[in-house]
């Protein structure tokens, strides 16, 4: 993932600048002297910063991260399996080309229009893919604590919301990713460029996370388990840690939602329940669609997404989590 070309153009640049400079401190005129050297000084001092913060990203990009893996092997039941297959649902924005399962992996970076910072693939997760000869237990740690084979972070995972999911689900999820039809091949491994490196230390892309250990789940039908399907699911990516809503920021990532605990509240369940079976909102607004120039497009609420991933009685728990949050006030920035 190192950059060697553009580490090494960075470091002529700084020696190039520094010459000049050394240069323009020895010369007899005063003014050339003194401007000289405040100019190829200033020119010194950008590549050399961008350099250094180019070696801290490949240093952040490179860390190690020593979570345990677990020795289990999924049974994959046909239970299991279903059960997966509902999961998987939440992946497909970014491991498929077309938000269909199976997950054949994307190009990840093109697909949501991140600057040019190198190369960033979702991988294939089908069983020809990049997964393939990694243990359940690796895939476990990778989906809930961002970590890869080689102990790495991942890049631009949600594993703090998968970090949530129970044992179970994980497990089944694991069953479905070994039961898809094989389909192309491993994704490209990502490589990040000295822009990508310099990036990192002021978005950070790594996702790993401290080690799970075992989670089990709330009682089905209950407004506990409804917060556990909202955690899972990533809702508050987008609607805010206490699901109050987001602004724009004009940082790359999910886009903001508006303020759950004041919206649902108003709602009945069977309006709950028919906007993720239509997309249409009470009052009959139907959800904005967020198409990017790369050809991708979706409804800037994924509610189709929620609505695969989950059953009734599921979205039935979460309207129930959901109508009895407090009202909070919205952020104003």
């Amino acid at each position: 993932m190192f950059d060697i070309v553009g580490v090494a153009l960075l470091v002529i640049l700084m020696v190039l600048f520094g010459a000049l400079t050394l240069g323009a401190w020895k010369t007899k005129s005063r003014w050339l002297k003194w401007v000289g050297t405040l100019l190829s000084g200033l020119l010194t001092i950008i590549p050399a910063a961008l350099l250094a913060l180019a070696l801290i990203g490949f240093y952040k990009l490179s860390q190690r991260f020593d979570n345990p893996v677990s020795e289990i092997q999924v049974a994959r039941t046909p239970a299991q399996i279903a059960r997966g297959e509902k999961l998987a649902n939440i992946c497909v924005s970014c491991h498929t080309p077309g938000n269909q399962l199976p997950l054949s992996g994307s190009n990840f970076a093109t697909k949501f229009e991140f600057p040019p910072l190198g190369t960033l693939y979702a991988p294939n997760l089908t069983p020809s893919g990049n997964i393939k000869d990694w243990t359940d237990g690796e895939v476990i740690r990778a989906i809930r604590e961002g970590v890869d084979r080689n102990s790495r972070s991942l890049l631009v995972m949600p594993s703090a919301n998968f970090r949530n999911m129970s044992d179970e689900d994980v497990q089944a999820l694991v069953a479905y990713l070994r039961s898809q039809p094989a389909t192309g091949k491993p994704s490209p491994d990502n490589r990040f460029n000295v822009l990508g490196a310099v990036f990192m230390n002021l978005s950070d892309f790594r996702t790993a996370q401290q080690p799970v250990g075992h989670v089990t789940a709330p009682q089905p039908e209950t407004p506990a388990y409804g917060k556990y399907l909202v955690d899972i699911l990533g809702c508050r990516d987008c609607h805010g840690d206490q699901l109050q809503g987001k602004v724009e920021s004009g940082q790359p990532g999910p886009p903001p939602g508006p303020n759950l605990t004041q919206i649902v509240p108003q709602w009945t369940e069977e309006e709950f329940m028919a906007f993720f079976n239509t997309g249409i909102q009470p009052g009959g607004g139907q959800v904005p669609i967020l198409t990017l120039k790369s050809g991708f497009s979706e409804p800037r609420m994924p509610w189709q997404v929620v609505r695969a991933a989950t059953t009734d009685d599921e979205l039935r728990v979460m309207f129930s989590y959901l109508h009895a949050l407090p009202p909070l006030e919205s952020p104003t920035r």
